[in-house]
C-alpha cells in the first residue's frame, strides 16, 4: 500500500467493505462460470492448473472489472483516497480470486502484484506523491525463494518486507 502502509492496510478492508466484497464476488462468479471452481464447496479436483497464463487471465479480468466499476462511481473512486486504497482493493480481489481458483498462495501473490501494475498503467499512479515503489517491486520477489523476499506465502513471517502492520 502506498504512502504509509500501517493505517491504510489496517483500515482498508473495513473501510471499503461492500466494494471489496462486490469485486471479490465478481471474481468468484468468474471462476465458477469459466473454470467450474465451486468456491462455496471446495474440492481439490476443481482447482485450475496453476500457470502464469491462468493467473494473468483471472487477475486481468477481475482487475479491469474493478477499475471499470470505480470509474462508473466517481464518489468511490475519490473516496478511496490517493490510489493506495483503490490499489489495495483491486489487488486483494484479484489475489483472492486467483488463490482460490488455483489453490496456490503464490498465484494469489502474483495476481496481487499484476493488479498493482494494471492499476498503475490504467491510472498512472498507485499512491500519493510517488510513494508506490513498494507496490511495484513485489513482482520481482514473488517467485524467488529467498527467506525475507520470496518465501512462499505460508512461510512468510512478521519481518516480511513491505507488509509492516
Amino acid at each position: 500500500m502506498s504512502g504509509g502502509v500501517g493505517f491504510t492496510q489496517y483500515a482498508t478492508a473495513a473501510y471499503t467493505d461492500n466494494i471489496l466484497d462486490e469485486y471479490t464476488y465478481y471474481g468468484m462468479d468468474l471462476i465458477k462460470s469459466k473454470y467450474k471452481v465451486d468456491w462455496k464447496n471446495p474440492n481439490p479436483k476443481d482447482k485450475v492448473k496453476c500457470t502464469q497464463e491462468i493467473v494473468n487471465e483471472i487477475a486481468t479480468e477481475v482487475a479491469l472489472n474493478a477499475m471499470e466499476n470505480y470509474e462508473m462511481f466517481p464518489t468511490a473512486l475519490k473516496d478511496h483516497f490517493g490510489g493506495s486504497q483503490r490499489a489495495s482493493v483491486i489487488a486483494a480481489c484479484t489475489g483472492i480470486t486467483s488463490a482460490i481458483a488455483t489453490g496456490n498462495s503464490n498465484a494469489g501473490l502474483n495476481a496481487w502484484y499484476l493488479a498493482m501494475l494494471l492499476h498503475k498503467e490504467g491510472w498512472s499512479r498507485l499512491g500519493f506523491f510517488g510513494y508506490d515503489l513498494q507496490d511495484q517491486c513485489g513482482s520481482a520477489n514473488s517467485l524467488a525463494i529467498r527467506p525475507d523476499e520470496g518465501c512462499i506465502g505460508e512461510l512468510r513471517g512478521a519481518n516480511y518486507p513491505n507488509y509492516a502492520m
